[in-house]
């Protein structure tokens, strides 16, 4: 058992409302490693960053993402960090990898300044612009497709990759 496919990219990328809408069109779940890493530890994720670190947090996330790509056949959708875990980008060698890219002005209109998202809670547009320059990289590494969602409406992202997907 399989994803259909994996979408990856930073916060703000369309991963959720894309992965969503991609998911309904191919007749499949949605599935969100970040809503699993929650359910498990049984609270919210800025909650384990604060009590429990970033290191814990990773621990759990690449647990998280080991386990949805051995039992999950929908659309599975990443958090933004995980491809920082070379064990987990060498997990997903042999899927089918969408990079969801976004520029850091679109990313920043969909994220607002970092309500519940822990990296961003000190100087969020400086700080995202260094998550993106640092994981982009990674997210090419590990990506069988790129596709743009820059000022797109998710429906159209999601109808190109459901093309991706056919050839």
């Amino acid at each position: 058992m399989a994803p259909a496919c994996v979408l990856v990219g930073v916060m703000g990328a369309g991963k959720t409302t894309v992965g969503e809408l991609l998911a309904a069109d191919l007749g499949v779940e949605f599935r969100d490693t970040d809503l699993d890493i929650e359910a498990a530890a049984g609270r919210p994720i800025s909650d384990i960053f604060v009590q429990d670190g970033e290191a814990h947090f990773r621990a759990l996330e690449r647990a998280a993402v080991a386990s949805a790509l051995k039992s999950f056949d929908g659309v599975l959708a990443l958090g933004g960090g995980a491809v920082l875990a070379e064990e987990t980008r060498a997990a997903l060698a042999g899927h089918t990898v969408v990079f969801l890219s976004v520029e850091l002005a679109d990313a920043v209109k969909r994220v607002g300044l970092g309500a519940g998202r822990p990296l961003l809670a000190i100087n969020p547009r400086a700080t995202l612009k260094h998550l993106m320059d640092q994981r982009r990289p990674l997210y090419l590494e590990v990506a069988t497709y790129t596709v743009a969602t820059d000022a797109r409406p998710a429906e159209d992202v999601a109808a190109e990759i459901r093309a991706l997907l056919k050839t």
